[in-house]
């Protein structure tokens, strides 16, 4: 389904996306310092390049932040791979796109549960969607989230009516009544509940047990070793004050998003925030090579990997591990 600019436009402001590229970015940084920076227009995606900034360490580290928001993670990776993006934000429904080696996580950003699966007034669960459309953003989390959310039901993609469209264009179609149900993720349901006041959650990532949901920080496959760590850094520092100081990362997140403090604030209570320590613990561990190998297999589940590879071939874990010794 596809829409004019214009319509674009005015979806990206409803949503509270829209806003100043220039207003994240700092001074400061030479040649080769500026990093084009991508990230979604939500809490976990944006908070810690508002904190970056107004803390000034892009200009401690010696370089220079140029974001760009984008409406999920794959066009990011596309970016990434074509030269036109340094580095990006992904959700979990992404992270089969490392895996098969298309980028390189360098730093876990927090777990999150905000991705469920949606349905007009009238629909009460998953089954109810059958036959119907259901909107879902391709090889995002909002697919993996109606993907989790058949499979526990014993159905597949094949009994719905999967309709591929990007997340703005979702709230409106679903608000138009254009489609029946969705895979989307808040901040965006909280706008189309606004619209659609009746609509149900059918299904939940909250509702899996065991299961974690890691967000990343993702470079090009084949990286800047030396600017690799000085971004890592700031991303290290930006997320111990995130940790230390969370209603002040929700202000500055809104500031950045151009959104209402208390729709990032909810947004904010879907996410698991941790401290680069328990990181760095949790990479020595075995315990982040456990989340993303439970996210490795259920894409070979999919289909979107044929096998699950090694969590070490696409998460640079030493590269954290040494950037938070510096």
């Amino acid at each position: 389904m596809r829409m004019s600019r214009r319509d674009f436009l005015i979806t990206l402001s409803a949503t509270g996306a829209a806003l100043s590229v220039a207003a994240c970015s700092s001074s400061g940084g030479g040649d080769g310092s500026t990093v084009r920076f991508g990230y979604i227009a939500d809490y976990n995606g944006a908070s810690l390049l508002a904190i970056a900034d107004e803390q000034g360490l892009w200009k401690k580290h010696g370089l220079t932040a140029e974001p760009k928001v984008f409406v999920n993670g794959p066009v990011q990776i596309q970016a990434l791979r074509t030269g036109n993006l340094d580095y990006g934000y992904i959700g979990p429904g992404a992270l089969w796109l490392p895996a098969s080696g298309k980028a390189t996580v360098v730093a876990i950003n927090t777990l999150t549960y905000a991705d469920r699966v949606i349905a007009r007034p009238g629909i009460s669960s998953i089954q109810g969607l059958k036959g119907k459309k259901v909107g879902v953003p391709e090889g995002t989390s909002g697919e993996m989230a109606l993907n989790l959310a058949l499979q526990q039901a014993g159905m597949t993609m094949k009994d719905i009516s999967k309709v591929v469209m990007d997340a703005p264009t979702i709230v409106s179609a679903f608000a138009s009544g254009q489609i029946d149900g969705a895979g989307i993720w808040y901040p965006l349901i909280d706008t189309i509940k606004e619209k659609v006041p009746g609509m149900k959650e059918v299904a939940s990532t909250e509702d899996i047990p065991g299961s974690s949901f890691p967000t990343a920080f993702v470079s090009a496959a084949k990286g800047n070793a030396e600017r690799d760590q000085k971004v890592v850094k700031v991303l290290q520092e930006a997320n111990d004050w995130r940790a230390a100081h969370p209603k002040e990362s929700i202000a500055l997140a809104a500031k950045l998003l151009k959104a209402d403090e208390k729709k990032v604030a909810a947004d904010a209570g879907h996410v698991k925030m941790m401290t680069t320590a328990e990181l760095v613990a949790k990479t020595k561990d075995g315990t982040v090579d456990k989340w993303l190998d439970g996210m490795s297999d259920f894409f070979v589940r999919t289909g979107q990997l044929k096998k699950a590879p090694e969590p070490s071939s696409f998460y640079d874990g030493d590269l954290y591990t040494k950037a938070a010794a510096r």
